[in-house]
């Protein structure tokens, strides 16, 4: 007990240790907060012999990082944005139809630099650009891509006047 006692700064240091490592499968911030107030233990432990106020700095010290450290770094570290894996992915992308499709016979397109079996609800020529709903399997389905409006004006040009001139 008297080695101990004399050696405080090192056991809060070995209990930092052993809190990281174990951290380290945990992966829930928890024991990496009460690692850092073990820290605080050992800083104590320089400055008085007093156990008490050892423990009792480490234990303020580890409280505080739980309330106030630890929800913005859970945030930060759990939180981010979702990643679509798989065929998921290509959902809502353009392809280009490589081999025609009909209604009734599945064709091919070109999706993401790679060539898909693709079925649609209508006939679809080569180098027609679709949009893709879902995948089945290993098959595309596919719509054709949707023009863009084009803008609406209340000018001369909707009377077919295409001279500078207003007419009367």
């Amino acid at each position: 007990m008297d080695w101990l006692r004399d050696h405080l700064w090192e056991a809060w240091l070995g209990a930092a240790i052993l809190l990281g490592v174990a951290e380290l499968f945990s992966l829930d911030l928890i024991l990496a907060m009460l690692a850092v107030g073990a820290l605080a233990g050992m800083g104590t432990a320089f400055v008085t012999d007093s156990v008490g106020i050892q423990v009792l700095v480490a234990s303020v010290v580890s409280v505080a990082m739980l309330a106030v450290v630890r929800p913005s770094l859970a945030r930060r570290f759990h939180g981010g944005p979702e990643l679509t894996l798989g065929n998921a992915r290509v959902v809502g992308l353009e392809a280009v139809v490589t081999e025609p499709i009909s209604a009734v016979r599945p064709g091919r397109v070109k999706l993401d630099g790679e060539i898909w079996t693709a079925s649609a609800d209508m006939d679809l020529r080569i180098g027609e650009r679709v949009e893709v709903l879902e995948i089945r399997g290993a098959t595309a389905v596919v719509r054709p891509r949707a023009l863009p409006e084009p803008p609406a004006s209340d000018g001369p040009e909707e009377l077919g006047n295409t001279d500078d001139k207003e007419i009367p």
